[in-house]
């Protein structure tokens, strides 16, 4: 692993820490391939770039990451992104007019070109990785569902200028509490997120990365904010993005060529960190509908990470701004460093996040793991009106397909469900109130 890498990661396990802590318990947690003179400097150039904080002196030093109200504005970007976001920031007179690049496109390779290094891609599937086992696709996703769809909601909606809180995003997507003194279009903007991340969800086993999907995306995103026809369609009309000399394509039959080229390149893409920077940079290059194009290329960003249980892409502590030049610089230079510089600075941000959400929550893997064949064991149950012994033994012989060491939690589970369904608890079951009402009324016989 590169120096690179292995600086992010000290980071990380800083993040992962609620306390300061000292240089031997960071390399006591780093494990082997931790040098502490390396690991010593990378601090010492952490606290320079306003990422970590020094504690105390000598024998007594300790470290802690610094929050993001406390950090520089640029602390996410290297040198290279730094450079290259000065000349996005120079006046527009100064920056010549661009337009899409065929050529760039055409140089990328799946599988044999890459945005992200070896040691990058292994270092973010190391933080990423939340499943031992093989577990269905979406099966993390569920488990951090309501933090998911807050963050992601959140984040997504704050860099597009939505003046919505953290707080007043959970309320409104818990409770459908709205934030006096909001526009409307804002209130939209973050229940078409909650749409569009519980499709990604929900659908987590049949996803595919195609032109359907990015589309389905936008549709959920975009409802309500665009004329109607171009709600999940590629538009026929030029566009201009405001601060910035791009000029992307405007006719609508090369925008769908060349939106059903960026997904069938995705598709092939085997690193799920790989596909879903590739899908960020090129959806939010292309610009192929009439707004809410970057929102869509977050969002399908996650369809590989949501599919394969690693930790989402929530965009957590990027400042607006520099997000901004990362996609101007897309956009002008077809630079992807300060992207990419944003892109892992945020994971692992997210990773310690979510970490400490899924042990607060005390997650049952066993109701998710099984949830299909819970739900239908219930289902036929009810249908087929079965009670008493007759129903304890058609439980036990339907539990024989789940793992040994998972059966007897399984069985608790179905025997519970059964206990507490009611009209509100049918959903997803297949059944109607009629059937269950049938089902519960064979008791009185």
């Amino acid at each position: 692993m590169s120096e690179k890498p292995k600086k992010m990661a000290v980071l990380h396990q800083l993040s992962l820490e609620s306390d300061p802590i000292c240089l031997n318990e960071i390399l006591e947690k780093l494990g082997q391939g931790y040098v502490e003179r390396s690991v010593r400097r990378w601090l010492a150039e952490m606290i320079q770039e306003g990422l970590v904080e020094k504690i105390g002196n000598k024998r007594g030093t300790k470290y802690r990451v610094l929050q993001r109200e406390n950090r520089s504005i640029a602390s996410c970007f290297g040198p290279e992104s730094l450079k290259i976001i000065a000349v996005v920031r120079r006046p527009l007179y100064e920056r010549v007019p661009v337009a899409y690049a065929d050529h760039w496109f055409d140089a990328y390779h799946p599988n044999k070109d890459f945005y992200l290094s070896p040691a990058y891609r292994a270092q973010l599937f190391e933080a990423g990785k939340r499943s031992q086992n093989e577990e269905p696709a979406g099966t993390y996703a569920h488990q951090i569902f309501n933090r998911l769809l807050i963050d992601l909601s959140y984040n997504s909606s704050r860099l597009e200028g939505n003046t919505y809180s953290l707080l007043d995003t959970q309320k409104l997507l818990l409770e459908g509490a709205e934030a006096e003194g909001k526009l409307d279009e804002e209130k939209i903007m973050i229940l078409n997120h909650k749409e569009a991340i519980r499709y990604l969800v929900d659908n987590a086993s049949k996803l595919d990365v195609s032109t359907q999907t990015i589309s389905t995306l936008h549709f959920l995103l975009s409802d309500g904010l665009v004329e109607t026809r171009f709600a999940g369609k590629v538009r026929d009309f030029g566009v201009r993005i405001g601060g910035s000399t791009y000029v992307p394509f405007e006719d609508g039959k090369q925008l769908q060529k060349r939106l059903d080229r960026i997904a069938e390149k995705a598709a092939i893409i085997k690193d799920p960190f790989e596909q879903s920077i590739f899908l960020l940079i090129h959806i939010t290059y292309l610009q192929a509908f009439s707004d809410v194009n970057k929102r869509t290329a977050r969002l399908s960003a996650n369809i590989s990470l949501i599919k394969y249980n690693l930790v989402p892409l929530s965009f957590s502590d990027v400042d607006r701004d520099d997000y901004i030049s990362a996609v101007i610089a897309i956009y002008e230079l077809q630079k992807v460093r300060p992207m990419i510089d944003l892109f892992i600075f945020s994971y692992m941000r997210t990773c310690a996040m979510y970490d400490s959400t899924v042990k607060s929550i005390g997650f049952d893997a066993i109701r998710v793991r099984y949830r299909q064949q819970r739900r239908a064991i219930i289902r036929d149950i009810i249908l087929k009106k079965l009670k008493g012994s007759a129903m304890q033994k058609f439980i036990l012989t339907s539990a024989k397909l789940i793992q040994g060491n998972d059966r007897k939690s399984f069985i608790e589970d179905v025997t519970e469900d059964l206990h507490e369904l009611d009209q509100n608890r049918i959903a997803g079951l297949g059944i109607t109130p009629e059937e269950l009402a049938a089902w519960k009324h064979s008791f009185l016989k």
